[in-house]
């Protein structure tokens, strides 16, 4: 959880470069983090790295399917729409 919350500090405080590393490592520690990819796939957007994003959010997307969480289900949706 220390990463997450330190990716979140970082891209508050407008270092979101330096949350990606962080981000990712929580993807890497737990697959199955759907908040991780969302902001990690929302982040690399804002970073103009939108080939980057992609496989994130579909990720994402995925993950919000299976866990049948519908609002993220709806972002992801717009958000890959628009890629």
């Amino acid at each position: 959880m220390f990463r997450f919350s330190l990716a979140q500090a970082l891209v508050a405080d407008g270092r979101g470069g330096e949350a990606v590393g962080h981000y990712e490592f929580c993807i890497a520690k737990k697959s199955d983090w759907m908040m991780a990819r969302i902001l990690l796939g929302k982040l690399l957007l804002q970073l103009g790295r939108r080939p980057e994003a992609k496989p994130h959010l579909e990720d994402a997307l995925r993950l919000a399917v299976d866990q049948q969480h519908e609002d993220p289900e709806k972002e992801l949706r717009g958000l890959l729409a628009d890629l």
